[in-house]
């Protein structure tokens, strides 16, 4: 699929604003957790997570981005681990 974006004139006089557009858009998907790393990763063209976590550096985005639905999933299993230790006391 193409998807078309009109650029303001001053973003499209930038040296490669195709570019910037598209790291643009990952960085906020992936951020916001729309976009898993390996979408990230071939929205890009990296061919290695490597590449594509070298990317997510230099931009200051913090790898492996940490959602709400992976912060549920934590507290479930902190719950878990909290629940096995009252039964391993009470013993």
């Amino acid at each position: 699929m193409q998807i078309t974006v009109q650029l303001p004139d001053d973003l499209a006089e930038h040296e490669h604003p195709d570019r910037e557009a598209l790291e643009a858009l990952v960085i906020a998907g992936y951020s916001s957790g729309a976009l898993s790393a390996k979408q990230a990763r071939l929205l890009l063209g990296f061919e290695t997570r490597f590449e594509l976590d070298d990317f997510l550096y230099t931009h200051h985005v913090e790898a492996g981005s940490y959602g709400l639905e992976q912060f549920r999933q934590d507290l479930t299993a902190i719950g878990k681990m909290d629940e096995d230790e009252r039964e391993k006391r009470s013993a």
